[in-house]
């Protein structure tokens, strides 16, 4: 039997806290009703007795102190809330502990924004790491030496593992559950939450928000300049030369202070002017198409596909609000 410590984190999401404890007592009961024995102890592992979990009254009580937890198979880093720095200063004595445990054997996984926890600890330096996209930026500036993948649900290297954001995880923990109780209980345990298994991509609900959160003018200009001209092709000799600022110095500093060089903003751009016309109108792929600056159909599908992971028109049949 393995022992999971679920991490009752000060100002946790709640759900992040439940989900899991659901998840893994939920396969021991499945498994117990096929004449199988459990695969799971699973314990609230906190600081206090009593944690008090981010924006309500909700208080949940730990099966056991860190302090007192010598060993453990597998951590869940549950979900942050509030605001991030502030969370991981009241949390910071887990840091040491996550470490040790590793060090012993213990596999660790985040949920969502408890990445940022793992991340505190140094062991995601120089891997592979998720969490949630609206975080994205803020969680590449705290830890340049972890490599964020952009719109991946679920990453693994070396006993880690990392969820996106919100209700993805529980993608994650169906691979976990696999990976401890086998392929099968995997999928019973995703046909009794019903759950989508194996999804990889938090990409369709990921939105562009302009990444306008620095210091240099001319490029939130230049910003500005491509989202007002959604329809037109532009180029990036033309905004350099329309800002005054050589081609390879422009370059530099859109991609400093934007995280994606000019061609990649313009692109990115248009796909989610195409999503919110997707979204809220009645207009077929072509005339989308048109509306957003591209006249090469194979160009526009492939990029479509390459940022939300869906193709144009499997994006509109999915998320358009028209009846």
């Amino acid at each position: 039997m393995k022992h999971v410590a679920i991490l009752a984190l000060n100002d946790a999401v709640s759900a992040s806290v439940v989900d899991p404890t659901v998840m893994f007592n939920g396969v021991n009961d499945l498994l117990v009703s096929s004449g199988r024995l459990p695969a799971f102890k699973v314990q609230l592992v906190g600081l206090t007795k009593a944690v008090k979990l981010h924006n309500g009254p909700f208080i949940v009580h730990s099966d056991i102190l860190m302090a007192d937890l010598k060993k453990t198979d597998l951590i869940i880093i549950t979900a942050l809330g509030g605001d991030i720095k502030d969370a991981l200063k009241k949390n910071a004595a887990f840091i040491p502990w996550i470490s040790k445990q590793y060090k012993k054997g213990a596999d660790v996984a985040s949920l969502c924004l408890g990445a940022f926890l793992l991340a505190s600890t140094g062991l995601l330096n120089g891997k592979e790491c998720s969490t949630h996209w609206l975080m994205a930026n803020e969680f590449r500036e705290m830890f340049p030496e972890v490599t964020l993948v952009d719109g991946r649900v679920v990453t693994e290297q070396n006993g880690l593992y990392s969820s996106g954001g919100a209700t993805s995880y529980w993608s994650l923990l169906l691979h976990l559950v696999e990976k401890y109780a086998g392929r099968d209980m995997a999928i019973m345990a995703s046909k009794v939450y019903a759950l989508e298994i194996d999804r990889k991509s938090q990409s369709p609900f990921i939105m562009f928000n302009g990444q306008k959160e620095h210091v240099d003018e001319p490029i939130r200009e230049a910003q500005d300049y491509i989202e007002s001209r959604v329809s037109e092709r532009i180029s990036v000799g033309e905004l350099a030369l329309r800002f005054a600022i050589g081609r390879r110095h422009f370059e530099r500093r859109f991609k400093k202070a934007t995280k994606n060089t000019p061609v990649e903003y313009i692109q990115r751009v248009k796909i989610e002017a195409a999503k919110k016309h997707f979204e809220t109108s009645r207009k077929n792929v072509n005339e989308v198409m048109y509306d957003v600056g591209y006249s090469d159909t194979k160009a526009f599908r492939t990029m479509f596909k390459k940022i939300t992971g869906l193709s144009p028109l499997d994006y509109k049949n999915k998320y358009s609000f028209q009846d």
